[in-house]
């Protein structure tokens, strides 16, 4: 049974048991972990060190079951003021005609700011409820704060308009990327593990769910509140739609992070049994054949139109945004312990997810050889660079997804394709800074 010998290794150590079982709550095999000191404690009833350990897994796991699921309190009294100011700075911005990116036409500067912003009320937020961390957050957000106007400042010296108005498209997407991994250091830290990184993945689509479903009821809203007055023939001013429109998406970041995220605890420590994770993990499970039966069907077509993403852009676009897509489908569809699915249904998982991933590194490899044929025939660009870059990553995720999968079998199935979203991760945080600190460098 695994962790039995690891755990025999161990008799006469508590401090090296002790880590042994953090290790395994990390990974989610507490299960696994209590399973095997059991046998342990049976064949060897005369260790105490067994004995302790039994008597406490089994109060724990008694007390878990007769624990009612505690009420967490969301600090509103800082996150509805943060979530004002932020409001108020949106509207401040929200000229879209006259605040303007100088030399780049017509990008706002709203477009570049406010993810860095939204970002900087978070960060606050989750330092004054955790009441630890507020000089490294403000930090944090400071430097974000120095990215964007770092790319702002850099775009004058590009040599042509087209190229600042892709290197400042790039950075507008990037630069949310940016700020999400700040969120992620904040809560994990220097030393997070691939469970915790996983926990926080998770913990943020949830976030971006809520901030969707809180958009929708601020546009209904606004558009109900409109439409009233013009009901009656009064016509608000621009500057007081301005308001509605990005005052209230300015409302919505640090309320989404409240909603969800409980800063008193790390992203692994966070609910996970409740809410809208288990319904997240059962949609993206849902979907997994559907998306097979696509990929497939998909493949057999490619040979019909097989020149369509060599000479448009915007299929090879599609395709590109596909692996996003599918990443994002086998991060929720992937339990978030290891002891979540066994038996049967868990081993359909994966090989559910494993066959996806297969598929979609036969598109992607065909989408690559798109990209490098677009640049040996029309050159390097901004654009066809950024994008050749993340096919790359995304291929390496997956193919490194597969190999663990084949290579470290069933055992540790889970884990293992936690640890290679964690190395996702890394990849996706050098990227974003190599495309933000070296583009306009390298295109100028």
């Amino acid at each position: 049974m695994e962790f039995e010998a690891e755990i025999q290794a161990t008799r006469t150590d508590p401090q090296a048991l002790e880590q042994l079982y953090q290790v395994a709550r990390q990974q989610g095999q507490r299960e696994d972990f209590r399973l095997a000191l059991v046998t342990l404690f049976e064949q060897q009833p005369q260790n105490l060190l067994y004995a302790a350990w039994y008597y406490r897994l089994r109060d724990d796991a008694d007390d878990a079951e007769e624990r009612p699921t505690p009420l967490r309190n969301v600090n509103w009294l800082v996150a509805v003021p943060l979530s004002i100011v932020t409001g108020l700075v949106f509207w401040a911005l929200s000229d879209v005609e006259e605040l303007v990116v100088s030399g780049s036409g017509d990008t706002p500067h709203l477009f570049l700011w406010w993810a860095p912003l939204a970002t900087l009320s978070a960060l606050v937020y989750l330092a004054l409820t955790a009441r630890t961390g507020l000089n490294r957050n403000l930090m944090v957000g400071a430097g974000l704060l120095a990215m964007t106007g770092y790319t702002i400042v850099a775009t004058p010296f590009l040599n042509s308009d087209w190229k600042t108005e892709q290197i400042l498209v790039i950075a507008a997407l990037h630069l949310p990327l940016l700020c999400w991994f700040a969120l992620g250091f904040s809560v994990l830290g220097t030393q997070s593990t691939p469970a915790a990184d996983f926990a926080f993945i998770i913990k943020s689509i949830e976030v971006g769910i809520i901030a969707g479903l809180y958009l929708a009821a601020g546009m209904a809203f606004g558009g109900i509140m409109i439409g009233m007055f013009e009901a009656l023939g009064i016509q608000l001013p621009e500057i007081w739609l301005r308001m509605i429109a990005a005052g209230g998406f300015g409302l919505l970041p640090v309320m989404a992070v409240a909603s969800v995220y409980d800063p008193a605890h790390s992203p692994a420590d966070q609910d996970f049994e409740h809410g809208l994770s288990p319904l997240i993990a059962t949609m993206m499970r849902l979907l997994i054949p559907l998306t097979l039966g696509v990929l497939a069907v998909y493949l057999l077509v490619i040979p019909f139109y097989f020149q369509a993403p060599y000479d448009d852009r915007e299929v090879l676009l599609v395709y590109n945004l596909m692996q996003f897509g599918i990443i994002g489908l086998l991060v929720g569809a992937t339990p978030w312990r290891g002891d979540q699915i066994t038996g049967p249904m868990g081993e359909w998982l994966r090989r559910g997810i494993l066959s996806v991933a297969v598929l979609a590194t036969l598109v992607s490899l065909y989408a690559l050889s798109a990209i490098v044929y677009r640049i040996l025939e029309w050159d390097m660009t901004p654009n066809r660079l950024v994008v050749l870059g993340w096919n790359v990553i995304n291929l390496g995720v997956l193919g490194l997804l597969i190999y663990r999968q084949f290579t470290e079998g069933r055992k540790n199935w889970v884990a293992s394709l936690q640890a290679v979203y964690s190395l996702g991760l890394q990849a996706y945080l050098a990227w974003s800074l190599l495309v933000l600190i070296s583009f306009p460098v390298i295109f100028g």
